[in-house]
């Protein structure tokens, strides 16, 4: 009866815990499945990087057998000068092989990542998108998992860098001349200590910027989408205001974060040249005094390799910066990957059919931070292929009653029991498969209209994909269109009319067989021709499924096997169209203002 839909991705191993964690730890697991590769490039780089720790010592080499030929042989000079050749020649190899080791790396990170991220996105209750700014969601999937990615490359080209040179040029000094070791431990904590007594401040100024773009991100989404009400009437400045107040605020956490960053940087230049002159003083004074055993070349080697040191302490602070940023990124996605607020099916029942019966238990639901029920002692048995109308005023409870048949929300109490099984204990993932809706608004996609109207299906047949289109009164216009089925309708379907997209959407939930039918408000803002079209399309659709229908207009409902009156969450009436006009209550006031009556009980 049902197509196959397309196959379950598996769970990546990013899908786990991550409360409470400090970015750092978060990070390290990230980079664990990629470990083999960061070590491999690490070791690549070590080699790749030679010339820049081995020159001062060959330097130092070179000089002090220019300066005392007589303690050394022609000889010495040419093997100093073999080795330099040697290790500037396989340069070029050895730092392909390494960028091809930690790009591909930091490359599936980023893509792992995104990945994780939008999995756990379909898995979040609708009520997190509630709370969810779409564009602060798009900010994390986009600029935050980009920063994550510059922070491993920032680690990887400059701090590794940084690292590798200290370390050299620790272990040629201790070998060379170890008392000079006592200079360098003197020293580079002070840098230390700089760096560490700037962070606190640049790391809240980082978290102040981001949380600002976000902010502008999601502005900038809310004007576009408004672009049509704001050009209808007039509102061009209204929104602009609405806009530019969020950009001056990025602007201002931009200046801060620049202000600081140049605040950091001068001060450390200035510091880590004072140390460089103080570093060629001393060495120098140490040979001229005898104080050590050194030689001319060794106080060029000592002043080269503390002026690398300084120079690497000074690139690890200038990526403080975009490590603060990528740790920070770190934590702004865990708000997804760590919310509570999911929609619970693991190791719940699997749906393997529908049958389309539904027994509605004294069910209740109150959304969080409310007072009152939305949905109170809803009690309601439904047949297998009957059709349900929900009306009632504004705010009776219809839409959120859709969206416990739907499954988006579960009851906070009572319960609802579908073909013998409470919902409750059923993954809804697999009953919606079983599952469509039709929605006020359609929502189509930026690509053909068979991509739409297939769209999470497999081999589906022209045949199949005409029939559905026909049914849904859409073939004629379809036909119309320049390319037919393979007409590209546009973001949101922006190059077809409201009636047509509805006609699509009709489509789509026919092509897919469903047992259960919802319907939200389906043939509302049309005109009466296209209204006409869909009312039609509907009645084939609804043929022999069990369809839950809200409709505004109460014309469109009259043929319903029963009409539930809903007021304040509960029922107020049930009953057939003909029924309830005769019972002169709520229905009949309802119908008689749609019709221009005046009615007969307020």
């Amino acid at each position: 009866r049902h197509m196959a839909m397309t196959s379950e991705h598996r769970p990546s191993p990013l899908e786990r815990r991550f409360q409470g964690e400090h970015p750092l730890r978060t990070l390290k697991y990230l980079m664990l499945p990629e470990r083999w590769r960061l070590i491999w490039g690490t070791v690549f780089y070590v080699i790749k990087h030679s010339p820049m720790w081995l020159m001062p010592l060959l330097t130092a080499n070179v000089i002090d057998i220019i300066a005392q030929p007589e303690k050394h042989s022609s000889n010495e000079l040419w093997w100093n000068a073999a080795v330099l050749v040697v290790i500037l020649v396989q340069n070029p190899v050895t730092h392909y092989i390494y960028v091809c080791f930690v790009s591909r790396a930091s490359r599936n990170v980023e893509t792992q990542l995104r990945s994780s991220i939008c999995r756990r996105l379909q898995q979040l209750s609708i009520g997190f998108y509630s709370r969810q700014s779409a564009g602060k969601l798009q900010s994390k999937v986009l600029r935050d998992v980009e920063a994550i990615e510059q922070l491993l490359r920032a680690f990887f080209d400059a701090g590794l860098m940084a690292v590798v040179n200290i370390v050299f040029a620790l272990i040629v000094t201790a070998m060379r001349v170890p008392w000079f070791i006592v200079f360098y431990v003197l020293t580079v904590p002070v840098a230390a200590g700089l760096i560490i007594l700037l962070r606190r401040r640049l790391d809240a100024r980082n978290t102040t910027f981001r949380k600002e773009v976000e902010q502008m991100s999601a502005r900038v989404i809310e004007m576009t989408h408004l672009i049509p009400i704001t050009r209808a009437h007039g509102l061009e400045s209204s929104a602009l205001d609405r806009v530019g107040e969020s950009l001056q605020r990025v602007r201002q956490a931009g200046l801060e974060v620049d202000e600081i960053n140049a605040v950091f940087g001068s001060i450390s230049w200035m510091t880590f040249n004072l140390f460089n002159m103080a570093c060629l003083i001393i060495a120098a004074w140490a040979y001229a005094a005898g104080w050590l055993p050194i030689t001319i070349g060794d106080v060029v080697m000592l002043t080269t390799y503390f002026s690398m040191m300084t120079g690497s302490v000074m690139v690890l602070a200038g990526t403080l910066p975009q490590i603060s940023k990528g740790l920070e990124a770190v934590r702004s996605i865990g708000e997804v990957l760590e919310s509570p607020d999911l929609e619970q099916n693991e190791g719940k029942a699997a749906v393997s059919a529908v049958r389309g019966e539904f027994r509605f238990e004294k069910v209740s639901f109150q959304y969080a931070g409310t007072e009152a029920h939305a949905v109170q002692d809803f009690e309601l048995t439904v047949a297998q292929g009957e059709t349900i109308a929900l009306v009632g005023p504004s705010g009776a409870g219809k839409s959120t009653l859709l969206n416990l048949v739907i499954g988006y929300v579960r009851p906070t109490s009572g319960r609802i029991v579908l073909d013998g099984q409470d919902m409750c204990e059923a993954d809804l993932r697999t009953y919606r498969r079983f599952l469509s809706v039709v929605p006020q608004e359609s929502i189509l996609f930026d690509g053909t209209i068979r991509e739409n109207v297939t769209y999470g299906l497999t081999s589906v047949s022209d045949a199949v994909v005409e029939q559905a289109l026909r049914d849904a009164n859409a073939w004629e216009f379809v036909q119309r269109l320049p390319d037919g089925t393979k007409t590209i309708v546009g973001e949101r379907g922006a190059r077809l009319s409201g009636g047509q997209k509805q006609r699509l959407a009709i489509a789509r939930a026919l092509i897919r067989n469903p047992s259960v039918l919802v319907l939200d408000e389906a043939t509302s803002a049309l005109d009466t021709e296209t209204e006409a079209l869909i009312q039609e399309a509907l009645e084939r659709l609804m043929r022999g499924r069990t369809t839950f229908v809200v409709a505004h207009r109460l014309s469109t409902i009259r043929n319903a096997n029963r009409i539930v009156v809903m007021q304040y969450g509960r029922i107020a009436e049930i009953g057939s169209h003909d029924a309830l006009l005769a019972k002169n209550g709520l229905y009949a006031q309802l119908h008689a203002r749609q019709a221009g009556e005046k009615p007969a009980v307020e």
